[in-house]
C-alpha cells in the first residue's frame, strides 16, 4: 500500500451529494479497495496507480477542520475515515478533535474502529453516524469485497453506538438484486439503528471492471441491472418489501439516469 502525505489549502469542499452541504475528506483512497466503489473516479486526477493500491494523507486536515461551516458536513466522500492506516495515524480522530464542534456532522464507514471516537462523538451538538451494511458474506464478500470488515463487526459497532446514545443509521448499500438480503439486515439491525438508508447499485458509478465482474459472477444479478423491464420489476417489488418490514418508507423515491444512477431512499 503506497502512502502518499499531502498537505491541502482547505479541507470542506462543497458536496453534490444530495442533502449535503460540505465533503470532508483527511484521506483520499482507501484499503478497502471494494470492487463497486464510486469514488474510483478519483483515480483520473491522482495518477498513484489502481484504486485501492494507495492512500492519500492529507496531514494537515486537524489544522483546516476548525472552522465552522453553516450546513451538514460528510465524512467522506472519497475513501473510509476508519480504514485501517487510521489505527495507526489517528488522523480521523485529530480531525474530529480539532472541528468545531456545532458544526452538524455525518459520518458513513464499513469499519468497528468507528466506537473508538465515541468520546468525541459527544462533544458535537449534531452528529449522526453511519454503518454500510450489505449482507455480503462468503463468496459474494471474497469477489465484492474482500477487505471489509464482517457484517457481524459493523452491526456489533451499531449496538455500540445505539448504547451510547449516538443518533445512527444502517446505510443499506449497494443494493444488487440477488446478492442484498435487505430482509435480512433490517431483522438484524431493528431496534439497534435509528433509521435506514438504501442505494440501489449505481452500474455508471461501479464501472465497466465492476460489471464484468458481475456479468461474469452473478449473471442473474447482471440481467436485472441491465433489462429496464427486470429491473424496474424489481425496485417495485423492493419498495414494497421496505413498507412491509414497518420502515419508515414514506417518501421513498426512486432516481435513474439512463439505466445506471438508481437511488432509494
Amino acid at each position: 500500500m503506497r502512502i502518499i502525505k499531502t498537505t491541502a489549502k482547505t479541507i470542506y469542499t462543497k458536496s453534490g451529494i444530495p442533502g449535503v452541504d460540505y465533503a470532508l475528506n483527511q484521506y483520499v483512497g482507501c484499503q478497502f479497495a471494494c470492487k463497486y466503489c464510486y469514488a474510483k473516479f478519483i483515480c483520473k486526477w491522482k495518477p498513484y496507480g489502481d484504486w485501492g493500491t494507495w492512500v492519500e494523507v492529507k496531514t494537515n486536515a486537524p489544522e483546516l477542520a476548525r472552522k465552522r461551516v453553516h450546513g451538514e458536513v460528510f465524512m467522506s466522500s472519497l475513501s473510509d475515515p476508519y480504514q485501517p492506516i487510521e489505527r495507526e495515524l489517528k488522523l480521523t480522530r485529530k480531525t474530529l478533535q480539532m472541528m468545531d464542534k456545532r458544526n452538524k456532522l455525518s459520518i458513513l464507514t464499513k469499519s468497528p474502529l468507528v466506537v473508538r471516537d465515541i468520546d468525541l462523538f459527544k462533544l458535537f451538538d449534531d452528529i449522526e453516524v453511519g454503518l454500510t451494511i450489505n449482507s455480503f458474506e462468503g463468496k459474494e464478500k471474497q469477489i465484492i469485497e474482500p477487505f471489509t470488515p464482517s457484517q457481524k463487526l459493523r452491526i456489533e459497532a451499531l449496538k455500540t453506538l445505539k448504547d451510547e446514545g449516538i443518533k445512527n443509521y444502517g446505510f443499506i448499500s449497494p443494493i444488487i438484486p440477488g446478492i442484498t438480503d435487505i430482509e435480512a439486515i433490517i431483522k438484524e439491525t431493528k431496534g439497534i439503528v435509528d433509521y435506514h438508508s438504501f442505494e440501489v447499485l449505481n452500474l455508471k458509478g461501479a464501472g465497466r471492471k465492476f460489471v464484468e465482474i458481475l456479468k461474469e459472477n452473478f449473471p442473474e444479478s447482471y440481467e436485472i441491472m441491465i433489462n429496464e423491464d427486470k429491473f424496474w420489476e424489481f425496485v417495485k417489488e423492493l419498495i414494497a418489501l421496505i413498507k412491509h418490514l414497518d420502515i419508515k418508507a414514506e417518501g421513498i423515491e426512486v432516481h435513474r439516469e439512463g439505466w445506471e444512477v438508481i437511488e432509494v431512499k
